[in-house]
């Protein structure tokens, strides 16, 4: 049988700002199979939406603010063995993931964070490097690096075609003869 790999794909936020003249990043502490893990803002993108749009969306999901995206800092791969409790085998997982730096928006102060999301956070570089076992992905600490790298690409390497925006595809429409 040959099925097609089909990665999920997913879109995350590098924020930093400076704290106390400290730069720092913008972290959520979620709860996952593994217990407490520290991610980006990030998530998967929805059906209906561009990367930008998602990227966007999950970071006011997951910490309450408005986020701009204003550049690619990179497209990552990685895969992770994930189980559910009470299960002896684990599934493989592929994600795809387009990471955005940008600019960071108001807080919704008083909005509900997304399910699993315990709190927000800012870490130092140094912070986020000591606690690389506490990762939800490698993917956290490789965003990180790239954009203190100064990675940066523009947004139009990114093309969404306006098909993706159409919830319901078009019937097709009966061919008729009339000779």
């Amino acid at each position: 049988m040959n099925t097609r790999w089909k990665p999920n794909t997913t879109v995350a936020a590098v924020i930093e700002r400076r704290i106390d003249g400290v730069p720092k990043f913008l972290l959520v502490e979620e709860q996952t199979w593994d217990g407490l893990r520290l991610n980006n803002p990030a998530g998967h993108l929805n059906p209906g939406e561009s990367p930008l749009q998602g990227c966007a969306r999950e970071t006011l999901e997951e910490t309450a603010f408005h986020f701009t995206p204003t550049g690619l800092v990179g497209i990552y791969l990685s895969r992770s063995e994930q189980g559910a409790p009470g299960q002896e085998t684990s599934e493989g997982i592929t994600y795809l993931r387009f990471a955005f730096c940008g600019e960071l928006g108001q807080e919704i102060v008083g909005q509900p964070l997304d399910e699993g999301i315990v709190r927000t956070l800012w870490l130092s570089a140094s912070e986020i490097r000591a606690c690389a076992h506490l990762h939800r992905s490698p993917m956290l600490l490789q965003c990180m690096e790239d954009y203190l790298a100064g990675k940066r690409y523009p947004l139009n390497l990114i093309t969404t075609d306006s098909s993706v925006y159409q919830l319901a595809k078009p019937k097709m429409q009966e061919c008729t003869n009339n000779a």
